[in-house]
This record gives structure tokens, C-alpha cells and sequence, in this order.
């Protein structure tokens, strides 16, 4: 009897919150994280993938990235000491606009060194999320599209809702072009094209096209990426020790 009590506690016991299983756990069932564990790695990979989910939950086949996760894991990279430099690898088709743009600019606020990783795709709202680090990389066979904003539900026909509109998609432009070396005017030359997609407005740039334009840095894969991001952690090291000893 012993030994089947103590079975049915083990069984029944709360999961365990510490390590990165315990953080992933909470993720999953919490949408919350404890501060990330580093006992393996000072770098934390995080994944944008599937479509990017909004205020609205999106139908239970559609593979997400929610938001209101991503958020918290952002915040406990910013505090954990452990944690020296972020990998953002994505995979996304887009998403909701404002909550692309509040990843990208938590991304872009972060003060410990950031590199980003186009795989597969990056198109839409990705299109911020990719420019908010440091330094993007994307895989030869990699996409972008890039195209105007769309608004879904009713709208209203009045000045106003266009004027809204234009405004939302002056944001999105304001961003990419500030965190990345594409011109404004070509990016708005890629987003209005009007030749090139059959069935919409935009283009689709790939690998090196994406790199000509200036949106992303460079054409590579993970071994480039993260031998990036060591050498914007060992350079950050650097500043953080000669600053220390200005102080002194």
C-alpha cells in the first residue's frame, strides 16, 4: 500500500517550473514564463512561426505564434544576467499587424545583442519582426512578401476608416525602413507592385534579392547566424568592461 501511495503522489505531482522544460510547460499552458534558464547556452532561441496570432484566437488547425507568449519570453530574456544574446528564427506567412509590430519593437528594444533568421518564409508582419534585430540573416531559398496592410471585417465607407488605414500601414514602413537599409521609396515600390503577384498587390523577394534591396543583411544559415550573434555577444562583453572601468 505503501509503495501505490506513493505512486499516486509522484503521479499527481505538479510539474516541475525550473529549466527550459518548465519554461516551455508554462508557456504552453500559461502563456507566462519564469525567467529563461541558461545552464546550457547564454543564447535563447526563439520561434515565429505559422501565423502570428492577434486579439483573435485563430481556428485550432492553424499553426500559431501567440503574441501574449512571445511577450513574456522577451521579457525574462531581458532580465536573466544568464542570457547574453537572442536567435529569432522565423517561419511565419504574417499575422495580425499590431501584434507583429509589438514583437518587433520589444525585439528591437532589447538590450543584449539580437540576430534574426528568415527560414522558408517571412512575409507580411514577419517582414518587421525579421529588420527588429541587430543583424537578420536569410536562407538562399528563403521569401519575403511584401504587401499592403489589410483591414478584415466591416468597414465603414468614409474618409476616416482610409485615412486609418493609411496611417497603419505608414507604421509598418516607418519601422522596416528604420531597422533595416531599404529606401522608403523602394520599399513602397516592392508593396504597390502591381506585375508581379497574380491574384494581388506586392512583391515576393527571395535570398539574395531581399539582401540587394537592403531589408535584410546578409544570405545565411544557422552556423552564420550564430557565429553573428557570438561575436555581437563578445563585443557587447567588451563595451560592458570598458565602460565598468570608466566608472571605476
Amino acid at each position: 500500500m505503501e509503495k501505490m501511495h506513493a505512486w499516486a503522489e509522484s503521479d499527481t505531482a505538479a510539474p516541475e517550473t525550473g529549466g527550459q522544460g518548465g519554461v516551455v510547460q508554462s508557456v504552453e499552458s500559461l502563456g507566462q514564463t519564469q525567467p529563461v534558464q541558461a545552464e546550457d547556452s547564454n543564447i535563447y532561441c526563439l520561434t515565429i512561426i505559422g501565423q502570428i496570432e492577434g486579439h483573435m484566437t485563430l481556428p485550432p488547425q492553424n499553426k500559431t505564434t501567440k503574441y501574449e507568449h512571445v511577450i513574456p519570453q522577451l521579457v525574462a530574456v531581458e532580465q536573466n544576467d544568464s542570457i547574453e544574446g537572442l536567435l529569432i528564427v522565423l517561419n511565419t506567412v504574417g499575422g495580425d499587424v499590431e501584434a507583429g509590430l509589438a514583437i518587433a519593437e520589444m525585439v528591437a528594444s532589447l538590450s543584449k545583442p539580437t540576430v534574426s533568421l528568415v527560414l522558408g518564409g517571412g512575409h507580411s508582419i514577419g517582414v518587421p519582426i525579421a529588420v527588429s534585430a541587430d543583424y537578420s540573416f536569410i536562407a538562399e531559398t528563403a521569401s519575403m512578401t511584401i504587401h499592403p496592410i489589410r483591414l478584415t471585417g466591416m468597414v465603414i465607407g468614409v474618409p476616416q476608416s482610409f485615412e486609418y488605414l493609411e496611417r497603419m500601414q505608414e507604421r509598418v514602413t516607418r519601422f522596416v525602413v528604420e531597422h533595416s537599409r531599404i529606401t522608403e521609396e523602394k520599399f513602397r515600390e516592392l508593396m504597390l507592385n502591381t506585375g508581379e503577384m497574380a491574384r494581388d498587390i506586392g512583391s515576393t523577394v527571395v535570398g539574395r534579392d531581399a539582401v540587394r534591396y537592403g531589408l535584410i543583411d546578409e544570405v545565411g544559415g544557422l552556423g552564420q547566424a550564430m557565429k553573428k550573434l557570438k561575436d555581437l555577444i563578445e563585443r557587447n562583453r567588451g563595451s560592458a568592461v570598458r565602460e565598468a572601468g570608466v566608472v571605476q
